[in-house]
């Protein structure tokens, strides 16, 4: 099947699952969640397909390609969160960013190819691509979170993607575990960094290697806070959000400027 009409499908399905997923906040009849999760998952087998085919078989660090398989591996993982906990209100804008993403750098973005890499420079790539996806996962339902405790304080807890959420609570341990988890991750993406990249602190690599430090200081210090002082609510979600924004300066700020302004190869 041509990539185009695989994107096209993956991104038809994106968006039938978002409206679908969607509906309750409209007042209108739901459809089962788990057919909508099904049709989602779907367009991430579709969108999987896509990420590999367009790029010969390999994985694409360029930019719009890193930006669409972060959307997939993102969007794989909402999957996997609402098999453990219904969060039905993540998929509303995972999915259609997803959609967005994959459609940027199916139609809009310039061709690309992989650029030859050993097992070790890709087992290091696949590690930081997934603490990425959690962590972003993370500050979405941070965000979610935010919204659902200014619901409570304001009462209005019928308003919104507040009326497809669980419990606050739930919805707050769910957000850290995942920081737990995409922390790991992110300790291993360092840790392979240092044994597998030649030189960490090069000249097109010191910035990324030093705003990754730092966002591992600040979500090492949320996990802390939590631990030992019990942070939590909008302390805990700010400085999430933080952390977030310095590791998407790290990774897509730091290739933005390489690839789009100063022109040079990943």
């Amino acid at each position: 099947m041509p990539i185009s009409v695989l994107s096209a499908l993956a991104v038809a399905l994106y968006i039938a699952a978002a409206l679908a997923l969607a509906l309750p906040l409209v007042n209108r009849a739901s459809l089962p969640r788990g057919a909508s999760l099904g049709v989602a998952g779907i367009g991430v087998i579709a969108h999987g397909a896509v990420v590999f085919g367009a790029h010969s078989g390999g994985l694409d660090l360029h930019f719009f390609a890193a930006l669409s398989v972060v959307a997939l591996l993102t969007a794989a993982m909402t999957l996997v969160v609402n098999a453990a906990r219904p969060v039905a209100g993540l998929g509303v804008i995972v999915f259609p960013l997803a959609a967005v993403l994959l459609g940027i750098d199916t139609w809009l973005a310039p061709p690309t190819h992989p650029a030859d890499r050993d097992w070790q420079i890709q087992l290091h790539v696949i590690v930081a691509l997934l603490g990425y996806a959690v962590l972003s996962l993370s500050a979405l339902l941070g965000l979610l979170l935010a919204a659902q405790d200014r619901a409570l304080r304001n009462h209005r807890l019928s308003a919104g993607l507040v009326r497809v959420l669980p419990p606050l609570t739930l919805t707050e341990a769910l957000m850290f575990r995942l920081v737990g988890a995409g922390f790991v991750l992110l300790t291993l993406t360092l840790v392979t960094g240092v044994l597998f990249v030649d030189n960490l602190f090069a000249q097109h690599l010191v910035h990324k290697t030093v705003l990754s430090i730092v966002a591992w200081f600040v979500f090492g210090a949320l996990l802390f806070g939590r631990w030992r002082f019990g942070w939590r609510g909008r302390r805990a979600v700010r400085l999430l959000l933080i952390g977030m924004v310095v590791l998407l300066l790290a990774f897509f700020g730091s290739k933005f400027v390489l690839e789009l302004l100063l022109r040079r190869t990943p």
